[in-house]
This record gives C-alpha cells, sequence and structure tokens, in this order.
C-alpha cells in the first residue's frame, strides 16, 4: 500500500501537472503577528515549572524564491529584532539575550534562544497556507555558566497569529 501511495505524486508530476501557482510574496510571513509563549506549560531542564507568559507583537518581513527558500527579518515590539528562515518544513527565529540567566556572584550570562513553529489548523494539525502557526519557544545557557556545568533549558508553547 505504501508504494500506491507513493507513486500517486510520481504520477502526477510525471503526467506533467503543475504545482499550484503562488508567488514569494505568498510563501513567507508578511505582515503584524501576536506572538505568544505560553509560561503556565514551561518547561526548566525538562521540568514543569511556571514562567511568565511572555507576548508580544511581532512585524514579519520574508522574501522567497521557492516554498521552502525563504529569508527575512522579524521585529519584535519588545525592542528586539533577528533573521527569520524556513529550516525544513518549520519557521526559525535565533537571537542571543544578554544578561540572561543571573549567577550567584551578581553576574549574567547570555541566553541563546530560539523560535521554532509552523502552521497549524484549530486541531494543531499542519495546515500550510494557515495565518496561525504553533510551536516552542527555547532559550538556553551555556553549559559551565554561572560554574555549574549544566546548560540552563527553558522551554516554553508558542503560538503565532496573524493580526494585521
Amino acid at each position: 500500500m505504501r508504494m500506491v501511495v507513493a507513486a500517486v505524486p510520481a504520477v502526477t508530476l510525471a503526467l506533467g501537472a503543475a504545482p499550484a501557482a503562488a508567488s514569494g510574496g505568498e510563501w513567507g510571513l508578511n505582515g503584524t503577528y501576536a506572538a505568544t509563549s505560553n509560561g503556565q506549560w514551561a518547561q526548566t531542564n525538562q521540568i514543569y515549572r511556571d514562567e511568565a507568559t511572555v507576548r508580544s507583537t511581532w512585524t514579519v518581513s520574508m522574501t522567497c524564491s521557492t516554498p521552502v527558500e525563504c529569508t527575512g527579518r522579524v521585529d519584535s515590539d519588545l525592542g528586539w529584532s533577528a533573521d527569520v528562515a524556513i529550516h525544513g518544513s518549520e519557521y526559525v527565529v535565533r537571537r542571543d539575550i544578554p544578561n540572561w540567566e543571573p549567577c550567584p556572584d551578581g553576574s549574567a550570562r547570555t541566553g541563546h534562544q530560539i523560535y521554532r513553529f509552523y502552521p497549524v489548523d484549530e486541531r494543531g494539525w499542519v495546515s500550510h497556507g494557515s495565518t496561525v502557526l504553533a510551536g516552542f519557544d527555547k532559550t538556553v545557557g551555556d553549559s559551565g555558566a554561572c560554574g555549574i556545568n549544566k546548560a540552563l533549558v527553558i522551554t516554553m508553547p508558542f503560538r503565532l497569529e496573524k493580526i494585521g
């Protein structure tokens, strides 16, 4: 049965069916989005622990040469900007947060934050073209920071919804 399912796309392509018409502007994220990192379901080093929920507004601008080759920029109303790109089937935003992990000696270490998200329907299933995206907001400290040979890792569910 697997062979039949896999053969259908190959037959469609062999018969010359054209892919759905789209342009670079339709493939990437562009516009204003409400971003929410849900602290009620946060995990600290894989143990559930409440963190502050973070809400912000993102302005996203992307350009694409194909549906899987997109790059752009995110500007947050919290005062930071970062690159956004597609990796595999996910949108990925990476940024560093200075002074993220406070140390007992009064110093603080940088956190490395990564947002990974993808379009979903109302059930949370992947739905290309949806204006609601879901995924995770994960921030990792450096192993050895603050004299502890274990990285601090905080992961929260993440939702991005187009508002303009």
